[in-house]
């Protein structure tokens, strides 16, 4: 073959030689947990393990996540935008009878089959009502975790009530298959670091492994043990303080797995990435302050993400990276890092972008589609026909533009409480369903440039019109009433 093809094939692909082994890779994932609450984004809230990690590798400003829980989940998962599974809508509430359609093959699949060991410990939120859809039948050679969105962090009880005409309560820890019902009392973010810092000492070392640590924090219900909150008594508002509680204990604990891992001499050789699965909770403590939004809406402080990435292999540590990333390019990058394959895969929605984030090279990615939700309610008069239509919730990223459609959600720009300013409300047209910004420029979406960009506009439409096309219909069933945990001995897990 001749050089020059050999070149272009593997400037596609992550390539490990021969004499250097491949590295154990750690995927962190906070949940619900704001852009300004990581110590370097000038939080009051103290971070010191994150810190170091992301001041030792690449920190990534312009990554961005989906704004709600089980979407983003299922992209790193898939590497595929979530109108191509069917998630568009909403998440997955724990009554309902649907999931990361198999047909996607996970990460954790193609990882696996590159010789790793793979493990899960926390959160899954990608679909349980069948045997076929837990962790264990997805990739995962072990898991120990919660199989829903949120719960008591002592109890690991979990209700839903997301449909009045039921009200459904169980408890949900599992180990593998098993239910675990001795563990009432152990708050779950030292509960997962533990079973996190045991992966890391007892795993086969002939081979590298996967750990996918899914943080029950920093998502509602605000609870924390005692001993975290006492260095944040200055903080006034209480939610505010106990989340911040939260946060300092899920900082801990990243502490405790690096501590692990320079104890069994694995630290030089272990790729470690971390991320928030959507903006923070306003409502709940968290804060996104300055971006514009919150966790659930289109706005940037619904998918504007914390994240970095640290590693001994990174060839520009140190640094902070500015291109565009997005929650879908885990999947070829750390599958390329395993030196795994992504052909036979369904269409992917995400690029490698290890030369992007190791060398600081220029991202592949042009443009992120934030999403379609056909099921939200339509927002507004149709502006324009043959095009798409900004009745329809909707957004979209090219290069420095992004164009919102339909209803984007609650657009008030937060403050920490600290700040002691008021809360910023936009007062807008309640049938305005059109916005333009120039995100580069103007990051906390102040200058809405619709009225005066109409070509640009027009463009990213078209793009969205684009997009439409190629999307499965939105899967969103009604809650299955033989859920119910009482049914299965008290506990949430698979009814069909």
């Amino acid at each position: 073959m001749h050089l020059s093809v050999i070149l272009l094939l593997c400037a596609c692909c992550t390539v490990w030689s021969a004499s250097v082994s491949r590295p154990n890779i750690i995927f962190i994932l906070a949940d619900d947990y704001g852009f300004h609450d990581v110590g370097y984004h000038n939080s009051e809230i103290k971070t010191p393990n994150l810190d170091k990690l992301a001041a030792a590798g690449v920190k990534l400003e312009n990554y961005y996540v989906q704004p709600i829980c089980s979407p983003t989940r299922s992209q790193f998962m898939s590497g595929r935008y979530q109108i191509h599974t069917g998630l568009q809508h909403g998440i997955i509430w724990a009554s309902q009878p649907f999931g990361l359609p198999l047909g996607s093959a996970t990460i954790a699949d193609r990882i696996k089959a590159a010789g790793y060991s793979t493990y899960a410990v926390g959160k899954w939120h990608l679909g349980f009502f069948k045997n076929a859809y837990l962790p264990n039948n997805r990739g995962f050679n072990s898991f120990y975790g919660y199989l829903t969105g949120s719960e008591d962090y002592y109890t690991h009880h979990r209700c839903d009530n997301h449909q009045t005409d039921y009200h459904l309560c169980g408890t949900d820890l599992r180990d593998n298959l098993k239910p675990v019902l001795n563990e009432s009392g152990r708050y779950s973010t030292q509960l997962f670091t533990e079973k996190a810092v045991d992966v890391i000492k007892n795993h086969d070392k002939s081979k590298p492994f996967f750990l996918y640590l899914a943080y029950q924090s920093t998502h509602a219900p605000l609870q924390v043990p005692g001993k975290y909150l006492s260095q944040y008594s200055h903080i006034q508002d209480t939610q505010r303080r106990t989340y911040a509680g939260m946060t300092s204990c899920m900082d801990e604990g990243i502490g405790n797995v690096t501590a692990a891992l320079t104890a069994t001499g694995q630290l030089d050789n272990t790729l470690i990435v971390f991320s928030t699965d959507n903006g923070g909770q306003v409502h709940e403590g968290a804060n996104n302050w300055p971006l514009r939004g919150m966790k659930a809406t289109l706005w940037e402080g619904g998918s504007r993400a914390v994240g970095f990435v640290y590693g001994k292999m990174l060839k520009h540590k140190g640094t902070v990276n500015n291109e565009l990333i997005h929650v879908t390019d885990w999947f070829p990058t750390l599958v390329g890092v395993a030196g795994g394959t992504t052909h036979g895969t369904k269409p992917l929605d995400g690029y490698d972008q290890w030369t992007t984030i190791s060398e600081g090279g220029k991202s592949p990615r042009k443009e992120i589609l934030h999403n379609i939700d056909p099921l939200t309610h339509p927002m507004g008069q149709k502006l324009y026909n043959n095009t798409f239509d900004t009745r329809i919730r909707a957004a979209i990223r090219v290069g420095n533009w992004k164009l919102i459609t339909g209803n984007p959600g609650d657009g008030s720009w937060t403050p920490p409480p600290h700040l002691n300013k008021e809360v910023i409300v936009e007062k807008e047209d309640a049938a305005k369903n059109l916005w333009l910004f120039d995100i580069a420029h103007d990051p906390t979406e102040h200058v809405d440039l619709s009225s005066t960009n109409q070509g640009v506009v027009k463009n990213l439409l078209a793009r969205l019109a684009h997009y439409q096309s190629t999307a499965v219909p939105p899967v969103y069933p009604p809650a299955d009433p033989k859920s119910d945990p009482k049914l299965h001995g008290g506990v949430w897990g698979p009814w069909q």
